[in-house]
Protein backbone atom coordinates (compact mmCIF):
# COMPACT_ATOMS: atom_id res chain seq x y z
CA UNK A 1 0.00 0.00 0.00
CA UNK A 2 1.43 3.37 -1.06
CA UNK A 3 2.10 5.87 1.75
CA UNK A 4 -0.41 8.67 2.17
CA UNK A 5 0.72 12.05 0.86
CA UNK A 6 1.19 14.79 3.45
CA UNK A 7 0.72 17.59 0.92
CA UNK A 8 -0.33 17.84 -2.74
CA UNK A 9 0.25 20.72 -5.11
CA UNK A 10 2.54 22.00 -7.85
CA UNK A 11 6.26 22.66 -8.16
CA UNK A 12 6.82 25.77 -10.25
CA UNK A 13 10.00 27.08 -11.88
CA UNK A 14 9.18 30.21 -13.89
CA UNK A 15 6.67 28.93 -16.50
CA UNK A 16 7.49 25.24 -15.93
CA UNK A 17 4.99 23.56 -13.59
CA UNK A 18 4.46 19.96 -12.51
CA UNK A 19 2.12 18.34 -9.96
CA UNK A 20 3.96 16.94 -6.91
CA UNK A 21 3.30 15.26 -3.57
CA UNK A 22 5.17 15.59 -0.26
CA UNK A 23 5.84 12.76 2.16
CA UNK A 24 7.50 13.17 5.58
CA UNK A 25 11.03 11.76 5.30
CA UNK A 26 11.33 11.05 9.03
CA UNK A 27 9.16 9.13 11.47
CA UNK A 28 9.03 8.41 15.18
CA UNK A 29 6.46 5.59 15.10
CA UNK A 30 9.13 2.97 15.85
CA UNK A 31 10.19 4.67 19.08
CA UNK A 32 9.02 3.10 22.33
CA UNK A 33 6.34 5.26 23.91
CA UNK A 34 4.67 5.09 27.32
CA UNK A 35 1.20 6.13 28.46
CA UNK A 36 0.24 7.43 31.87
CA UNK A 37 -1.79 4.79 33.75
CA UNK A 38 -3.54 4.35 37.08
CA UNK A 39 -1.22 2.06 39.05
CA UNK A 40 -4.14 0.68 41.06
CA UNK A 41 -6.47 -0.21 38.16
CA UNK A 42 -4.01 -0.42 35.26
CA UNK A 43 -6.31 1.86 33.23
CA UNK A 44 -4.99 4.64 31.02
CA UNK A 45 -5.31 8.20 32.31
CA UNK A 46 -6.69 11.11 30.31
CA UNK A 47 -5.65 14.72 30.64
CA UNK A 48 -8.03 17.54 31.46
CA UNK A 49 -7.64 21.30 31.23
CA UNK A 50 -7.83 22.95 34.64
CA UNK A 51 -8.13 26.64 35.52
CA UNK A 52 -4.79 27.63 37.04
CA UNK A 53 -6.45 29.84 39.70
CA UNK A 54 -9.73 28.09 40.59
CA UNK A 55 -8.66 24.48 39.87
CA UNK A 56 -12.02 23.99 38.06
CA UNK A 57 -12.11 21.62 35.07
CA UNK A 58 -12.64 23.67 31.89
CA UNK A 59 -14.98 22.20 29.26
CA UNK A 60 -14.36 22.38 25.52
CA UNK A 61 -16.67 25.33 24.80
CA UNK A 62 -14.91 27.42 27.46
CA UNK A 63 -11.42 27.01 26.01
CA UNK A 64 -9.87 29.90 24.10
CA UNK A 65 -6.50 31.29 23.01
CA UNK A 66 -4.73 34.12 24.77
CA UNK A 67 -1.43 35.93 24.38
CA UNK A 68 0.35 36.87 27.62
CA UNK A 69 1.03 40.62 27.62
CA UNK A 70 2.63 40.50 31.06
CA UNK A 71 2.67 38.08 33.95
CA UNK A 72 -0.89 36.80 34.45
CA UNK A 73 -2.48 39.25 31.96
CA UNK A 74 -3.75 37.87 28.65
CA UNK A 75 -5.40 39.29 25.56
CA UNK A 76 -7.91 36.83 24.11
CA UNK A 77 -7.71 36.06 20.39
CA UNK A 78 -10.94 34.80 18.81
CA UNK A 79 -10.96 31.94 16.34
CA UNK A 80 -12.22 34.10 13.43
CA UNK A 81 -9.57 36.75 14.20
CA UNK A 82 -6.88 34.11 14.01
CA UNK A 83 -8.26 32.74 10.76
CA UNK A 84 -8.20 36.26 9.26
CA UNK A 85 -4.40 36.42 9.46
CA UNK A 86 -3.71 32.82 8.46
CA UNK A 87 -2.12 32.38 5.07
CA UNK A 88 -4.25 30.57 2.53
CA UNK A 89 -2.46 27.72 0.86
CA UNK A 90 -2.27 28.12 -2.89
CA UNK A 91 -0.79 24.61 -3.13
CA UNK A 92 2.19 25.85 -5.11
CA UNK A 93 5.88 25.53 -4.37
CA UNK A 94 7.19 28.55 -6.24
CA UNK A 95 10.99 28.44 -6.62
CA UNK A 96 12.46 31.88 -5.89
CA UNK A 97 16.20 31.28 -6.26
CA UNK A 98 19.05 28.76 -6.40
CA UNK A 99 21.92 28.95 -3.91
CA UNK A 100 25.17 26.96 -3.53
CA UNK A 101 24.58 23.98 -1.25
CA UNK A 102 27.50 24.78 1.05
CA UNK A 103 26.13 28.25 1.82
CA UNK A 104 23.18 26.88 3.80
CA UNK A 105 23.90 27.05 7.53
CA UNK A 106 23.00 23.63 8.99
CA UNK A 107 21.35 25.29 11.97
CA UNK A 108 18.53 26.43 9.69
CA UNK A 109 17.62 22.89 8.58
CA UNK A 110 14.32 21.76 10.10
CA UNK A 111 12.03 18.99 8.77
CA UNK A 112 12.83 16.82 5.71
CA UNK A 113 10.25 15.78 3.09
CA UNK A 114 10.37 13.57 0.01
CA UNK A 115 9.01 15.31 -3.10
CA UNK A 116 7.75 13.05 -5.89
CA UNK A 117 5.79 13.67 -9.11
CA UNK A 118 2.03 13.25 -8.75
CA UNK A 119 1.00 11.04 -11.64
CA UNK A 120 2.49 10.79 -15.12
CA UNK A 121 1.31 14.17 -16.45
CA UNK A 122 4.23 16.24 -15.16
CA UNK A 123 7.00 13.63 -15.03
CA UNK A 124 8.98 15.31 -17.82
CA UNK A 125 8.88 18.74 -16.18
CA UNK A 126 9.80 17.16 -12.83
CA UNK A 127 12.81 15.41 -14.39
CA UNK A 128 13.97 18.63 -16.09
CA UNK A 129 13.95 20.58 -12.79
CA UNK A 130 15.62 17.72 -10.89
CA UNK A 131 18.37 17.08 -13.42
CA UNK A 132 19.11 20.79 -13.93
CA UNK A 133 19.80 21.08 -10.21
CA UNK A 134 22.10 18.04 -10.35
CA UNK A 135 24.20 19.72 -13.04
CA UNK A 136 24.38 23.05 -11.21
CA UNK A 137 25.05 21.59 -7.72
CA UNK A 138 22.70 24.18 -6.28
CA UNK A 139 19.75 24.05 -3.91
CA UNK A 140 16.42 25.66 -4.78
CA UNK A 141 14.79 27.96 -2.24
CA UNK A 142 11.01 28.20 -2.39
CA UNK A 143 8.00 29.04 -0.25
CA UNK A 144 5.33 26.58 0.84
CA UNK A 145 2.31 26.81 3.15
CA UNK A 146 2.02 23.92 5.62
CA UNK A 147 -0.50 23.89 8.50
CA UNK A 148 -1.51 27.50 7.82
CA UNK A 149 2.05 28.80 8.14
CA UNK A 150 4.42 29.84 5.40
CA UNK A 151 7.78 28.08 5.35
CA UNK A 152 10.94 28.46 3.34
CA UNK A 153 11.87 25.09 1.85
CA UNK A 154 15.24 24.06 0.41
CA UNK A 155 14.92 21.58 -2.47
CA UNK A 156 17.69 19.38 -3.85
CA UNK A 157 17.93 16.20 -5.95
CA UNK A 158 17.81 12.86 -4.13
CA UNK A 159 17.93 9.73 -6.27
CA UNK A 160 14.94 9.71 -8.64
CA UNK A 161 13.13 12.38 -6.64
CA UNK A 162 13.74 15.53 -4.65
CA UNK A 163 14.43 16.21 -0.99
CA UNK A 164 12.70 19.24 0.48
CA UNK A 165 13.82 20.53 3.88
CA UNK A 166 11.92 23.29 5.61
CA UNK A 167 14.17 26.00 7.03
CA UNK A 168 13.94 27.90 10.28
CA UNK A 169 13.57 31.67 10.23
CA UNK A 170 16.40 33.76 11.74
CA UNK A 171 14.28 34.64 14.80
CA UNK A 172 14.07 30.93 15.64
CA UNK A 173 17.83 30.61 16.09
CA UNK A 174 19.72 31.58 19.22
CA UNK A 175 22.85 33.68 18.94
CA UNK A 176 25.95 31.52 19.46
CA UNK A 177 27.75 34.44 21.13
CA UNK A 178 25.43 34.09 24.12
CA UNK A 179 26.95 30.67 24.74
CA UNK A 180 30.51 30.99 23.43
CA UNK A 181 31.40 34.46 24.73
CA UNK A 182 32.97 33.23 27.99
CA UNK A 183 35.07 30.48 26.35
CA UNK A 184 38.73 31.33 26.92
CA UNK A 185 41.52 30.89 24.36
CA UNK A 186 44.27 29.10 26.30
CA UNK A 187 47.76 28.72 24.86
CA UNK A 188 48.03 25.18 23.51
CA UNK A 189 51.41 23.80 22.47
CA UNK A 190 51.97 22.75 18.87
CA UNK A 191 52.91 19.26 20.13
CA UNK A 192 49.45 18.76 21.60
CA UNK A 193 47.74 19.90 18.41
CA UNK A 194 49.87 17.50 16.34
CA UNK A 195 49.08 14.58 18.65
CA UNK A 196 45.35 15.39 18.56
CA UNK A 197 45.53 15.56 14.74
CA UNK A 198 47.04 12.06 14.63
CA UNK A 199 44.26 10.75 16.89
CA UNK A 200 41.67 12.29 14.58
CA UNK A 201 43.36 10.67 11.59
CA UNK A 202 43.32 7.25 13.26
CA UNK A 203 39.54 7.52 13.65
CA UNK A 204 38.83 8.64 10.07
CA UNK A 205 35.73 7.01 8.54
CA UNK A 206 32.86 7.61 6.14
CA UNK A 207 29.37 8.70 7.20
CA UNK A 208 27.36 5.47 7.52
CA UNK A 209 24.05 5.87 9.42
CA UNK A 210 23.45 2.10 9.21
CA UNK A 211 26.04 1.81 11.99
CA UNK A 212 24.07 4.09 14.31
CA UNK A 213 22.72 2.14 17.26
CA UNK A 214 20.10 3.53 19.63
CA UNK A 215 21.19 1.64 22.74
CA UNK A 216 18.61 3.33 24.95
CA UNK A 217 15.78 2.29 22.59
CA UNK A 218 17.07 -1.30 22.60
CA UNK A 219 17.23 -1.27 26.41
CA UNK A 220 13.63 0.04 26.60
CA UNK A 221 12.36 -2.75 24.34
CA UNK A 222 14.20 -5.36 26.42
CA UNK A 223 12.75 -3.88 29.61
CA UNK A 224 9.19 -4.01 28.24
CA UNK A 225 9.60 -7.60 27.02
CA UNK A 226 10.95 -8.80 30.37
CA UNK A 227 8.22 -7.02 32.34
CA UNK A 228 5.49 -8.38 30.05
CA UNK A 229 6.88 -11.90 30.49
CA UNK A 230 7.01 -11.52 34.27
CA UNK A 231 10.77 -11.79 34.41
CA UNK A 232 12.82 -9.85 36.99
CA UNK A 233 14.52 -6.64 35.91
CA UNK A 234 17.98 -6.02 37.34
CA UNK A 235 18.69 -2.40 38.14
CA UNK A 236 22.27 -1.57 37.15
CA UNK A 237 24.55 0.13 39.63
CA UNK A 238 25.51 3.68 38.57
CA UNK A 239 29.03 3.84 37.18
CA UNK A 240 31.64 5.81 39.05
CA UNK A 241 32.59 8.95 37.20
CA UNK A 242 36.31 9.26 36.49
CA UNK A 243 38.19 12.18 38.00
CA UNK A 244 38.31 15.29 35.82
CA UNK A 245 41.86 16.01 37.00
CA UNK A 246 44.06 14.76 34.13
CA UNK A 247 47.34 15.58 32.49
CA UNK A 248 46.29 16.60 28.99
CA UNK A 249 49.61 15.64 27.39
CA UNK A 250 49.55 12.17 29.01
CA UNK A 251 45.94 11.67 27.90
CA UNK A 252 46.85 12.57 24.30
CA UNK A 253 49.84 10.20 24.30
CA UNK A 254 47.79 7.32 25.74
CA UNK A 255 45.01 7.99 23.21
CA UNK A 256 47.56 7.86 20.38
CA UNK A 257 48.85 4.48 21.56
CA UNK A 258 45.40 2.95 21.75
CA UNK A 259 43.77 4.83 18.89
CA UNK A 260 45.14 2.89 15.93
CA UNK A 261 42.53 1.91 13.35
CA UNK A 262 42.65 -0.95 10.88
CA UNK A 263 39.78 0.12 8.63
CA UNK A 264 40.42 0.84 4.97
CA UNK A 265 39.42 4.47 5.27
CA UNK A 266 42.09 5.17 7.85
CA UNK A 267 44.68 3.36 5.76
CA UNK A 268 43.69 5.46 2.77
CA UNK A 269 43.86 8.67 4.81
CA UNK A 270 47.32 7.80 6.11
CA UNK A 271 48.69 7.88 2.55
CA UNK A 272 47.94 11.59 2.58
CA UNK A 273 48.92 12.20 6.20
CA UNK A 274 52.40 12.71 7.72
CA UNK A 275 54.75 9.73 7.44
CA UNK A 276 55.28 7.22 10.22
CA UNK A 277 58.67 8.83 10.87
CA UNK A 278 57.13 12.27 11.34
CA UNK A 279 54.47 10.76 13.59
CA UNK A 280 57.21 9.15 15.67
CA UNK A 281 59.08 12.46 15.82
CA UNK A 282 55.93 14.27 16.98
CA UNK A 283 55.29 11.67 19.69
CA UNK A 284 58.94 11.82 20.82
CA UNK A 285 58.86 15.60 20.86
CA UNK A 286 55.58 15.52 22.79
CA UNK A 287 57.13 13.11 25.30
CA UNK A 288 60.00 15.52 25.95
CA UNK A 289 57.51 18.37 26.31
CA UNK A 290 55.49 16.34 28.83
CA UNK A 291 58.66 15.66 30.83
CA UNK A 292 59.41 19.37 30.92
CA UNK A 293 55.85 20.07 32.09
CA UNK A 294 56.16 17.56 34.91
CA UNK A 295 59.57 18.87 35.93
CA UNK A 296 58.28 22.44 35.96
CA UNK A 297 55.31 21.46 38.14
Amino acid sequence: MAPRAYWKGSLKLSLVTCPVVLYPASTSVEKTRFHMINKETGNRLKQQMVDAETDDIVEGDQKGRGYELKKGEYVEIEKDELEAVQIESNHTIDIDSFVPRDEIDKRYLNHPYYIAPDGKAGIDAFAVIRDAMKDQDRVALARIVLTNREHIIAIEPLGKGLLGTTLRYPYELRDEEDYFEDIKNPKISKDMIELAAHILDSKAAHFDPSKFKDEYEDALKTLVRRKAAGKPVKVAEPEERPSNVINLMDALQQSLKGGKSTNKTSAKRRTHSPSRRSTHRAAKKAHRSAARHRKAS
